[in-house]
């Protein structure tokens, strides 16, 4: 290494360096991230809301005679879950002999359908099915 520097490497305004110093790079402060971990962000946006319905799923829910009871929508709820985990956006959910059709990223029930109308039923527009 020479013991000669290049002005035109010094801004202005600051001292050469002395003969023979070593100069330390220069490190940039690295502050600590502020916030909640992603993962605590993550956990927290997948499964804390509840499922809930739409007008017309609640319709179709009592003009068939569908009753959701807590061990139902628990099951329901955590299809959800699994739906969400695995990207999906639209899917038919599986409940016993219940099909619930679910906009999976509001997390809220479209349609449900009971087995005697899911023999000439079609699902359309959906991109995943869970039994649950």
């Amino acid at each position: 290494m020479s013991s000669s520097f290049n002005p035109a490497l010094v801004p202005p305004g600051v001292s050469a360096p002395a003969v023979g110093a070593r100069t330390q790079p220069v490190r940039p402060s690295v502050q600590a991230p502020q916030g909640p971990a992603f993962a605590d962000v993550l956990r927290d946006t997948t499964g804390t809301n509840p499922v809930t319905f739409s007008k017309h799923a609640v319709q179709r829910l009592e003009r068939r005679n569908l009753a959701v009871d807590p061990a139902s929508m628990q099951r329901l709820q955590d299809g959800v879950d699994r739906a969400a985990g695995k990207g999906a956006r639209d899917a038919v959910v599986l409940v016993d002999d219940t099909a619930f059709v679910v906009s999976v990223r509001n997390r809220t029930v479209i349609t449900a359908v009971g087995t005697d109308q899911m023999k000439d039923h079609v699902f359309t527009n959906i991109d995943s099915a869970v039994i649950a």
